[in-house]
């Protein structure tokens, strides 16, 4: 007997609102932003920008409370962020209705690294994503070198930080 198959990536719960339907649109549509271009506030307050991880790697993770891969995938990206000094993960969440729902999803992961509630303007400076959760990775000199759409390990990430010019196997832009 087969096994069942998790998907790669969650549409979100029906009912769907009309702002879940225009974010979805400027997700897929919009340009990458450029390195350096984005400053981000978590939910401690604290801005965090490209410019001020230089010399680390970047990974941005956007997820959704609601997704079970995103939330699946938390303990995998704070295991990065706990034995790489040399990475930096910020989390994004998106496609929330209320602010304590991003709360709750964070008590039940434990999670150290930063959270940003994100929007639909922080989504679309990112560029397209094609589901939850998704992953950009930026280089130590603030290059936009990869995207992942859809859970990914540390191991993944450590394998694409070793590839070099192979880097766009594991993390296609």
């Amino acid at each position: 007997m087969m096994e069942p198959r998790m998907e790669r990536s969650f549409l979100p719960p029906a009912p769907i609102s009309w702002a879940g339907v225009l974010l979805a649109l400027l997700l897929c549509s919009a340009p990458a932003v450029r390195a350096g271009a984005w400053d981000l506030k978590d939910t401690a307050g604290v801005h965090h920008t490209l410019a001020a991880e230089k010399g680390k790697w970047v990974l941005v993770n956007f997820w959704a409370p609601w997704c079970p891969p995103c939330l699946q995938e938390m303990p995998e990206l704070e295991a990065l962020q706990q034995q790489r000094k040399d990475v930096q993960v910020i989390g994004v969440a998106v496609l929330y209705r209320k602010r304590q729902e991003v709360l709750d999803a964070l008590r039940s992961t434990a999670v150290s690294y930063p959270i940003v509630l994100g929007d639909e303007d922080v989504a679309s400076d990112f560029g397209e994503m094609r589901g939850m959760p998704t992953s950009f990775l930026y280089d130590p000199s603030g290059k936009l070198v990869g995207k992942h759409d859809g859970p990914v390990t540390r191991e993944e990430v450590e394998q694409a930080l070793t590839q070099g010019p192979n880097l766009a196997k594991l993390f296609p832009r």
